[in-house]
């Protein structure tokens, strides 16, 4: 998952409130998924990565603008907060009398000559370069409406009845959040009130923008109105929705300026200056970031015509591909400056899972044409395989953390992800193993159920261990924790989808019961200190993907195939989809045009 930056997004000017009727998939709604999926992915390390006071310094100083004329130490001073106090009240005072200038000529004009200056900016805004470095106007792109926004109703009384359960839920933790802490990025459930961590920074509004497509998915027409008119009116972006996803897209860029082309994981979007964690491994990129940019920057290509953002990623690749691997695998800690492995820990959970799910999901979202994407996913599943997956003597498989050759028999909540992954990927595996994929897939998934089912309140730890004579069981205190999070779920949606075992709708219902009975309070949701504990201990945070992953993941599990069919979406490491691009509207990189 890519660096905590913020990726902003925006309805447009004017809208017209759907009925059920005729609330269909529109264009808007693929770039909103654009721009939700953005924001989202470039916060979802967020949320296991340590909490950090510098992060808290290094974005509320993203306002201060680097001094073009200072070093790059120098400047690296002034985006952490540091450094001579002189040139910054300069700058505000520079700042200031040109906004009072501006604000004077202005007041001087008549009043219909403003607006017919407003308008005439507007006007040009489809014909102009995309954003501040755009070159020429943005290429015409035929729009073909991809199928299934919204899916049939189960013919099942059961199934549509556990649906609109899980309908109710998302209206509920909506409704509680729009109630208690409408404009803030999270909701304090059990104190009422708006949640915003310091890893957000000055960043608002992180539970709109993430529950934006579920919203629609759902077909919550009133709520989904009310989230895009926040956005439109609260985060103040009056352009469509393309040429504003290209200009973030280019503000990003700058992050790619290392030696080695491998991205900082923090950018000062301001000054275009990078820096990485002060804590991993010697200053390295994680994988789990720099491996998650496939998907959002393919698609903005697409959107753009502009090949420099395929490249980019790409040569993320070239780099990995001239790389010795240790057993095949890759460690989470890569170094940009000097294009070496740092500390060799390996990861499908934290620090490490979607690496290897955007492998496979390039393949997927080039409509099977990136062979070379497809390549790297199954020789790394394989590495994974030998290496990593290990099984019990009660016969649960798990996927264990490598650290230095030795294994660490722990599985975390995020690495769940992979039982899902392994079925979406069986249908495309070398050599006649795709039934060897998915009873892969159907054994992690049945070791994270255990991993539910063998606490208190049946909710999973966000990690459990098998050693010292326990299986699937948290045996450290800051492991029994559980965040309302997604990935187990997923699992079980993917198993569904694929093999219409009812096992997996009735362990998903399982969870709901619990998310029910011991996460629900009067003010939304919130997480659980130890799932082993007799009553629950609220964590009294409502996380914004609990509503765009834990509940869109449920809905999913809960309704027909049709709705969101995989031929035509795949859904980012946040769970926001994005439509295949057709092989005949594919983008590729400039070096192999």
């Amino acid at each position: 998952m890519p660096a905590a930056t913020l990726l902003p997004f925006t309805a447009t000017p004017s809208r017209k409130s759907a009925s059920p009727s005729v609330f269909r998939l529109t264009e808007k709604f693929i770039l909103l998924l654009v721009f939700s999926a953005f924001i989202t992915l470039c916060f979802g390390a967020i949320f296991f990565l340590p909490d950090s006071s510098k992060l808290r310094v290094f974005f509320h100083s993203s306002s201060v603008e680097a001094d073009p004329g200072k070093t790059g130490t120098e400047n690296e001073s002034v985006v952490g907060g540091a450094g001579d106090e002189e040139p910054k009240l300069a700058k505000i005072r520079r700042d200031h009398d040109n906004a009072l200038k501006e604000a004077t000529d202005t007041l001087q004009k008549q009043p219909g000559d403003i607006k017919k200056e407003i308008q005439s900016e507007k006007d040009k805004l489809p014909h102009d370069g995309a954003g501040k470095g755009g070159k020429g106007s943005l290429p015409h792109i035929e729009y073909q409406r991809p199928p299934g926004a919204a899916g049939r109703e189960p013919p099942d009384p059961e199934t549509r009845e556990r649906r609109a359960k899980i309908k109710e839920m998302m209206k509920f933790a909506w409704d509680s959040y729009k109630r208690y802490a409408w404009g803030s990025n999270e909701l304090k459930p059990a104190s009422k009130q708006g949640h915003s961590s310091n890893l957000f920074g000055n960043i608002q509004g992180a539970t709109i923008v993430d529950s934006l497509d579920t919203l629609y998915i759902m077909e919550m027409h009133e709520e989904f109105e009310a989230a895009t008119e926040w956005v439109e009116k609260n985060l103040d972006f009056n352009v469509v929705f393309r040429r504003k996803a290209v200009e973030l897209g280019e503000k990003l860029l700058p992050a790619f300026k290392t030696p080695t082309g491998i991205p900082w994981a923090l950018l000062n979007l301001k000054s275009g200056i990078g820096r990485n964690w002060p804590w991993a491994s010697g200053g390295s990129s994680i994988l789990a970031e720099y491996g998650t940019l496939h998907l959002e920057f393919m698609h903005l290509s697409k959107l753009s015509g502009n090949p420099v953002f395929a490249e980019k990623v790409m040569n993320i690749r070239k780099v990995l591909n001239r790389l010795d691997k240790p057993q095949g695998l890759y460690p989470n800690y890569l170094n940009p400056n000097s294009g070496q492995w740092g500390q060799h820990h390996v990861s499908v959970g934290g620090l490490g899972d979607s690496f290897y799910e955007y492998l496979l999901k390039a393949w997927l979202m080039s409509d099977k044409t990136d062979e070379e994407g497809r390549k790297l996913y199954y020789d790394a599943v394989q590495a994974i395989e030998t290496s990593l997956i290990r099984k019990s003597s009660n016969g649960l498989t798990y996927i264990a953390e490598w650290k230095g050759g030795l294994l660490e028999h722990k599985m975390g909540h995020l690495t769940c992800f992979a039982g899902g992954m392994f079925a979406l990927g069986s249908d495309g595996a070398p050599n006649d193993r795709t039934g060897h994929q998915m009873e892969l897939a159907a054994e992690i998934a049945r070791t994270c159920h255990e991993s539910y089912a063998r606490t208190t309140l049946k909710l999973g730890p966000e990690a459990f261990r098998f050693d010292g004579g326990v299986e699937a069981i948290a045996t450290r205190q800051n492991e029994k924790y559980f965040i309302l999070r997604p990935e187990v779920i997923e699992t079980y949606m993917y198993m569904w989808r694929f093999t219409h075992d009812p096992k997996y709708r009735q362990w998903g219902w399982e969870a709901v019961q619990a998310l029910e009975q011991h996460c629900r309070v009067d003010g939304g949701y919130s997480g659980i200190r130890d799932v082993y504990a007799s009553h629950p201990n609220y964590d009294d945070v409502q996380q914004s993907f609990f509503l765009a992953e834990t509940l869109k993941y449920l809905y999913l599990l809960f309704s027909e195939d049709d709705h969101l069919p995989f031929e035509h979406w795949v859904f980012n490491t946040e769970a926001h989809p994005f439509p295949v691009i057709t092989r005949e509207n594919t983008v590729k990189p400039q070096q192999q045009l």
